[in-house]
């Protein structure tokens, strides 16, 4: 693996690092229906805002939400309209391990 390729691992590790905590997760679900602000987020959540808040920090570090400030808010969104794809494509490879397809037994 040459070094470009390396890099290219090592920064697509961080963005999976980042998703990979289940509040996170959901967060991602939610501003899959369009951008929301911190209060809105907890109150869906159910955590306190200082968690929630930290949760949203790893998301836009790692680049997979992004920021806007609306008056006295910052509203978050996805980044990129592929994540609810990519999270799809997730839960069906879940799908699979749970229900795995079995091959026809021979007799």
């Amino acid at each position: 693996m040459d070094t470009t390729e390396l890099e290219l691992a090592r920064n697509r590790a961080k963005v999976f690092k980042a998703m990979a905590h289940p509040s996170r997760m959901h967060i991602i679900g939610l501003l899959r229906d369009g951008p929301r602000n911190v209060g809105e987020l907890t109150a869906t959540i159910g955590s306190d805002i200082s968690t929630v808040s930290k949760h949203l920090g790893i998301l836009k570090k790692s680049g997979i939400v992004s920021a806007e400030q609306r008056g006295k808010s910052v509203y978050y969104e996805l980044y990129c309209s592929c994540i609810p794809e990519f999270v799809r494509c997730v839960d069906e490879v879940i799908a699979h391990n749970i229900c795995p397809v079995r091959p026809a037994r021979r007799n």
